[in-house]
């Protein structure tokens, strides 16, 4: 059993009395007071029962709001947001119909009733009221230890930080509410109360804050440190192309005490996702009494692959240009024409760890995938998701509904914290460290265990990977080549969207991929990205029409 932070969704209702809760779709009133628990109001205040309320604020953080299943319509890896409208996935599942909402989104066709992007909103918006109401009780407890106050109360700065930097990256403008909220009416404000500029800046301070004052080190994994607030901090910076106080940053968190593991396979298994590669993370667990395993990855049941082990559920389809983008010619350096990889091509040896492909073997149970196991093949393809499916030989796997398992969401993991210092050092001028950073990642993976065929006599395919021994000299061309390793590392992490956009090149490259993707894919027929509106998602109809008339302002391009 992973030694971890206990995050248990039913202390929130022994926590508090009254929350503030953004409920689903199906109420007539978006902003809803509801009453939970019996705990008298003088005993709110208890050291135990502040406890709780802090710890409800970190379990939102997989997505989980409710006593549904439907995590997956507001995950935390951001499956849908960040990968399925990027090149590098489909939707998947069975067919445009199965979570047609999703479907809408993968054609750049999102609307403000979408129910994921209320969802999520919501499950944000969550995390921010839990955090709210946690501080309100920490302050006013007395019998608190005095210390840990200190720390706690840095904890839930973090935590808010996070919130809010997901919902600043997603919906853009937003509302923002801190801890003086005390009433339902406190949270309905305007979006456009704050500039993109200020929003920036109280996520900032946030972060700061609880680097000023958070420990070293947490005995319990899932609480942040402070080199976890000084990294966020950092994307926060990097997000805003603040290139100095990002390289700042990373310098700091680079001199601790975090390192990227030998092996990249080793990353991604459950036993090791709480290692020196990894800054924060959600904490996910099974069977550990919670009902129907909500505490495990609840938020990506639905990528399960299918074939003889897994549930037909089949989503997150990675995309053909996605496995194009491995193939490496014979110094083991990428190509980038995004043609077809055939079985005689050099690859790139994080191809069949990230990606499920026909004829490779998959994790380590002695079986081919096989393209028949996705959902439908005609549709979405043959390949299937693999790096962050934990193996059904593994204890931390659960083969039965909700098929979820124990292999934590990371966050932040160091091998982004190198190509974050590596895209501020190119915009620095310091392009000869960014390419040492970048042989770094690259090195990494050379010098990792290569997938092998299942007799385990051979590679199982024509791996090869190179470092950039030829000094950098051109800012565009080095600026590329930082941004294609960043896909390359996070594919199908949910990271490529976001990135897309905050380099300013979303437009170019998404509509650059359609235009060859539609030949192989027909669903994505009618998919085109629109400029100035589909960088992010709209502000949820139901939020609009729940607050006073006039008081918020919807995104470009959704009214």
């Amino acid at each position: 059993m992973k030694n971890i932070l206990k995050i248990n969704s039913r202390v929130f209702l022994l926590g508090l009395i009254m929350t503030l809760v953004l409920t689903e779709s199906c109420s007539d009133d978006y902003l809803e007071e509801v009453t939970y628990g019996e705990v008298p109001p003088s005993e709110m205040t208890k050291a135990e029962n502040v406890e709780k309320a802090i710890i409800a604020a970190y379990s939102v953080l997989n997505g989980q709001i409710d006593g549904a299943s439907n995590a997956y319509n507001s995950p935390a890896s951001n499956w849908s947001f960040g990968d399925v409208v990027s090149d590098d996935c489909y939707k998947g599942g069975g067919g445009t119909g199965d979570q047609n909402q999703i479907h809408q989104m993968e054609l750049y066709n999102t609307s403000p009733t979408i129910y994921d992007v209320e969802r999520k909103w919501m499950a944000l918006y969550e995390g921010v009221k839990r955090t709210n109401e946690a501080m309100k009780l920490l302050n006013a407890s007395e019998d608190f230890d005095a210390d840990l106050k200190i720390q706690r109360h840095a904890e839930l700065r973090f935590l808010r930080g996070h919130y809010y930097f997901e919902l600043k990256k997603i919906y853009n403008h937003i509302p923002y509410i801190d801890e003086t909220a005390e009433t339902v009416s406190d949270y309905a404000r305007s979006n456009t109360e704050f500039s993109s500029e200020q929003l920036w800046g109280k996520i900032e301070e946030d972060f700061q804050e609880a680097y000023n004052v958070l420990p070293d080190s947490q005995e319990e994994a899932g609480r942040p440190n402070k080199l976890a607030a000084m990294a966020y901090l950092a994307k926060t910076y990097l997000f805003q192309q603040k290139w100095e106080d990002a390289y700042d940053a990373t310098t700091i968190v680079m001199g601790g005490n975090y390192g990227l593991l030998d092996d990249f396979q080793e990353v991604f298994l459950p036993e090791n996702d709480n290692s020196r590669e990894v800054i924060f993370a959600v904490q996910y667990s099974i069977n550990d009494g919670q009902s129907s395993n909500y505490n495990g990855s609840i938020g990506d049941r639905l990528t399960a692959p299918g074939g003889p082990y897994y549930a037909q559920y089949g989503f997150h389809r990675p995309s053909q240009n996605l496995v194009n983008a491995f193939k490496t010619n014979i110094y083991g350096l990428p190509i980038e024409d995004n043609i077809d990889i055939t079985d005689t091509d050099n690859v790139d040896p994080r191809l069949d760890i990230t990606i499920g492909r026909p004829g490779i073997p998959y994790k380590d149970l002695d079986i081919l995938y096989e393209a028949n196991w996705a959902r439908d093949l005609a549709t979405y393809g043959p390949y299937g998701p693999k790096k962050r499916i934990v193996s059904a030989n593994s204890s931390y796997h659960v083969s039965v509904w909700p098929y979820v398992n124990a292999l934590n969401y990371y966050i932040i993991r160091y091998a982004e914290v190198l190509l974050w210092r590596a895209e501020a050092a190119v915009e620095l001028g310091n392009l000869e460290e960014a390419r040492a950073l970048v042989n770094q990642i690259r090195e990494r993976a050379a010098n990792s265990e290569y997938v092998k065929t299942l007799d385990g006599a051979a590679d199982a395919a024509n791996y090869n990977i190179g470092t950039y021994d030829i000094v950098w000299t051109d800012v565009v061309d080095a600026r590329n080549k930082v941004r294609l390793e960043s896909r390359l590392e996070l594919a199908m992490e949910g990271h490529r969207f976001f990135n897309l956009v905050r380099w300013g090149i979303a437009e170019q490259i998404i509509n650059e991929y359609l235009s060859v993707e539609k030949n192989r894919r027909s669903h994505l027929t009618n998919a085109s990205f629109t400029a100035g509106k589909n960088e992010y998602w709209p502000i949820p109809q139901e939020y609009i029409d729940s607050v006073k008339e006039g008081l918020v302002t919807q995104n470009d391009g959704y009214n």
